[in-house]
C-alpha cells in the first residue's frame, strides 16, 4: 500500500508544471529578503545548531545529505527528531532549514517523512534539484517554502522549468558538484568564468520567474577572511541575495562586507536631499549624472 508521500510524488510527476503562484508567494518572499547568511550544520552535530543561531546567522540549515555518511543517515534523523523535540521546552525557538537528500535517493522518503514531523520547520532545502516535479512534491508534502540546490548540469539546463513550481523561494548551487559534471577545472580563471556564468543565468532565471534573488555558493576556505570578502562583493554586487557558510567564523565577515561605506551613504543621502528638494527627474550629484534607476538604488542602499 503506498504511503501519503509516494502518492504526492506520482501525482507530481504526472501533472505538468504551469508558472502560477501561490498568493502567499510575495509574503515568502518578503520574509526572507533580509536574509544573507545561511549557514550548514551537519545533523550529526545536531548541537551546534545553538553556536550557529549564536554567531549571528540569518538562517541555520541542518544538513542531511553530503555531511552525514550514509550508515549515519538515520541516527542524525533520530537527532534531528530529538532536537525538535526538546524545543518544547523553549521559548521562542528559532527555526532551523533541513537539507535533504536528492529526490529518488534511498533516504529521500525518509527526509520528507521526518520534515512532516517537525513543528516550525522553517523550510526545506532540496539537494541535486533536477526537475520542477520533484520541488512540487516536496511543497505539496511539507506545505514548506523550498530552496532548490543546482547541483548538476541537468538541473542547471532545467532552471527555467523549475522556476515554474509552486511553493519554490530561490535557487542555489553547489560549485564544485557542478564543475565536476561539466568537466570544469576548479581554482582556474576558466572556473571563474563558469562561475559566473552559473550566478548570471540564476540570477535571470529568479527576476523572471518572481523568486527570491538566488543564493551564491560556499567559500570553502573559512580562514580566507580577505578571499570571503571579496567573493561577498562580487555576489552582492551581481544581484545576489546572500550566501550558503560552512563556519561560523564566516558569517561576521559576510554581514561586514555587505555594509554600506561611508562614501556610499553620503552620496545616497544627497541624491535623496537634491530630488526631494528640485523635484527633478534627472540632475547631477558630485559630477555624476542621476536618473530614476540611481535615485531607487540610493532609496534601497539607505532603506537597508
Amino acid at each position: 500500500m503506498k504511503t501519503t508521500i509516494e502518492t504526492t510524488i506520482e501525482a507530481n510527476m504526472k501533472s505538468p508544471i504551469k508558472d502560477k503562484k501561490q498568493p502567499h508567494h510575495n509574503v515568502m518572499i518578503n520574509n526572507h529578503i533580509k536574509t544573507k547568511t545561511w549557514l550548514f550544520v551537519p545533523a550529526t552535530r545536531i548541537d551546534r545548531v545553538a553556536k550557529a543561531f549564536t554567531s549571528g546567522a540569518d538562517a541555520v540549515i541542518v544538513d542531511l545529505e553530503d555531511a552525514v555518511a550514509c550508515e549515519d543517515k538515520t541516527q542524525a534523523r533520530d537527532s534531528v527528531k530529538s532536537y525538535y523535540d526538546e524545543q518544547d521546552n523553549v521559548q521562542n525557538p528559532r527555526p532551523i532549514w533541513l537539507r535533504i537528500n536528492k529526490a529518488g535517493s534511498d533516504e529521500y522518503k525518509k527526509d520528507l517523512e521526518l520534515c512532516q514531523q517537525l513543528p516550525n520547520l522553517a523550510g526545506v532545502v532540496l539537494a541535486k534539484a533536477e526537475q520542477a516535479s520533484d520541488i512540487e512534491a516536496v511543497y505539496q508534502a511539507t506545505n514548506l517554502s523550498v530552496i532548490a540546490l543546482i547541483e548538476s548540469a541537468l538541473g542547471l539546463y532545467q532552471i527555467d522549468e523549475m522556476a515554474k513550481a509552486s511553493g519554490l523561494l530561490t535557487f542555489s548551487y553547489g560549485f564544485l558538484d557542478l564543475c565536476n559534471d561539466l568537466g570544469v577545472t576548479v581554482g582556474t580563471p576558466a572556473a571563474d568564468i563558469i562561475a559566473n556564468q552559473i550566478r548570471y543565468q540564476l540570477i535571470l532565471t529568479a527576476t523572471v520567474h518572481q523568486l527570491l534573488a538566488p543564493i551564491d555558493t560556499v567559500y570553502p576556505d573559512f580562514k580566507d577572511d580577505e578571499g570571503l570578502s571579496a567573493r561577498v562583493q562580487l555576489w552582492s554586487q551581481m544581484g545576489m541575495s546572500g550566501m550558503l557558510c560552512i563556519h561560523p567564523k564566516q558569517v561576521a565577515t559576510v554581514q561586514a562586507s555587505l555594509q554600506p561605506t561611508e562614501s556610499e551613504l553620503s552620496f545616497a543621502k544627497q541624491v535623496l536631499e537634491e530630488y526631494d528638494r528640485s523635484g527633478q527627474a534627472v540632475f547631477k550629484i558630485a559630477g555624476q549624472m542621476v536618473d530614476a534607476p540611481v535615485i531607487e538604488r540610493c532609496r534601497q542602499l539607505l532603506s537597508g
